[in-house]
């Protein structure tokens, strides 16, 4: 077999390595020759620069001709910050409320009262000491930071709902006298038994989140977590079975521009409160988008790097001339750091988005770091919360004889609404920001949107065909 041959990487125009000779790693104090042509050594530079390289741990700085052709050389490890601080994703300040009734834990140092959303965090297992599997013991500052990282891969919503299922399971535990020990790691007759004695009296997804918050609580204390699967999926699907009626969920219906006009005439729109609802409601509509992108959980908790304010909205237009109104959402569950764009177009009627806004602007006039929706109150403003705009856009839909509808049905109605001015199910796929198909429920539940596909002659789309057929193989 002959040799293949050397390809050599080409360097950018003006940069060139040292000969050779210039390359030591034994002596940190070596003097830097001027940099060569890189025709002197046509083979041996791509060694020798690597080399260079690990010299350069012993001494980082760039020749002066390496710093004039704008060679970027990485930061030193020794001068670059370690050890800062984690943000706390805890509540220190925050009441934690009472117990309720039936659901109150035998009372322990293990499990402090306080917030449902810090209980993963604040309750701690009682298990035994084992040494690492590769044999290095972290000391208890080391320990600590690790499950203040940690916490943080988890919502506060999401941590409150486990939180939720880490209070059942102590109760459960307390009331069958279950040991400290015994209740983390926990057993698998001991967790089988635990869905067993919430089914009847919870939904099959309530019961499979608590299950989750137990994993959790698990994995962020460093708690093996080991689970017979068969067995715990065949328990959790008798579960859902056994979901009693009263939990079940009804179907929820969707907001229509038909409903969001009838909502606006009884709402003022020189009311500062009133503005900033009807503007939140209409581009929320018409963007796809969930309700708690666009508004705050509470006053105190409005975060500029966090919610959208002013200064995401921004304006664009394709080469048709065609303009639409684009706001980017710091921060969203699929693209936390990042964030994600949604946008929405002029609509004809009461429900045109871009009056609304423009009209909540002027009246409230919120700076470019306050929320979006912020509205006026005496001499401040006030971030709109999830809470105040679901109360008044309830008060003004039994004002105008309508069933207060839910917040998700936001994006339940603008779904289907786009779906039945024909838009392909892909593009609404990434309109509505769907890294799955889970946004095809919506097709099974509102029959509406097949009525066309239906019919005796129906007008077929291309792209319902490629939704409702298998695939060709």
């Amino acid at each position: 077999m002959s040799r293949a041959p050397t390809i050599l990487p080409t360097l950018p125009p003006g940069v060139s390595f040292p000969p050779p000779a210039s390359c030591s790693i034994t002596s940190p104090s070596r003097k830097r020759s001027a940099p060569s042509s890189l025709t002197s050594e046509p083979r041996g530079w791509v060694r020798e620069a690597a080399v260079r390289r690990l010299a350069e741990a012993h001494d980082p700085l760039p020749s002066d001709g390496e710093r004039s052709a704008g060679v970027k050389w990485p930061k030193p490890l020794n001068t670059r910050p370690r050890q800062l601080p984690i943000p706390p994703a805890t509540s220190p300040h925050k009441t934690p409320s009472s117990y309720r009734q039936g659901l109150t834990p035998i009372p322990s140092l293990l499990r402090p009262h306080c917030p449902a959303s810090d209980r993963i965090r604040m309750w701690t297992p009682v298990y035994p000491c084992t040494t690492p599997s590769d044999g290095h013991t972290l000391d208890e500052t080391e320990r600590e930071r690790v499950k203040d990282t940690m916490l943080h891969a988890w919502e506060e919503d999401t941590r409150t709902t486990y939180g939720s299922g880490l209070l059942m399971w102590h109760c459960f535990c307390d009331e069958k006298q279950v040991p400290e020990r015994e209740r983390a790691p926990a057993g698998q007759s001991l967790l089988s038994a635990f869905v067993a004695h919430m089914a009847t009296a919870y939904s099959g997804k309530t019961i499979s989140g608590y299950l989750s918050g137990i994993q959790a609580w698990h994995i962020l204390h460093s708690i093996p977590w080991a689970l017979e699967k068969n067995e715990m999926d065949t328990m959790l699907r008798a579960a859902s079975k056994l979901t009693p009626n009263t939990s079940k969920m009804k179907q929820r219906l969707p907001y229509t521009p038909e409903f969001i006009v009838e909502v606006g005439k009884h709402l003022n729109p020189e009311d500062p409160l009133d503005a900033a609802v009807f503007a939140c409601l209409t581009s929320c509509f018409y963007a796809s988008a969930r309700l708690g992108e666009f508004t705050v959980p509470t006053i105190n908790k409005f975060r500029p790097g966090t919610h959208v304010t002013t200064r995401n909205l921004s304006y664009d237009q394709d080469r048709n001339g065609f303009k639409v109104t684009v706001l980017h959402l710091p921060s969203t569950k699929a693209a936390p750091s990042e964030g994600e764009d949604v946008f929405w177009a002029t609509q004809s009627g009461g429900s045109d988005p871009t009056a609304a806004l423009q009209n909540h602007l002027l009246v409230n006039q919120p700076p470019d770091a306050s929320h979006l929706f912020a509205y006026r109150v005496k001499n401040a403003r006030r971030p709109l919360t999830k809470t105040k705009f679901l109360e008044r856009v309830g008060k003004a839909a039994r004002a105008a004889g309508l069933e207060p509808l839910q917040g998700h049905s936001i994006r339940i109605g603008s779904t289907l609404e786009y779906l039945l001015r024909g838009m392909p199910f892909d593009v609404m796929k990434a309109k509505g920001r769907w890294a799955g198909d889970s946004f095809l429920l919506y097709l099974r539940k509102h029959a509406i949107v097949i009525t066309p596909y239906i019919q005796a002659a129906p007008v077929v789309h291309d792209a319902f065909i490629r939704y409702s057929m298998p695939p060709v193989r």
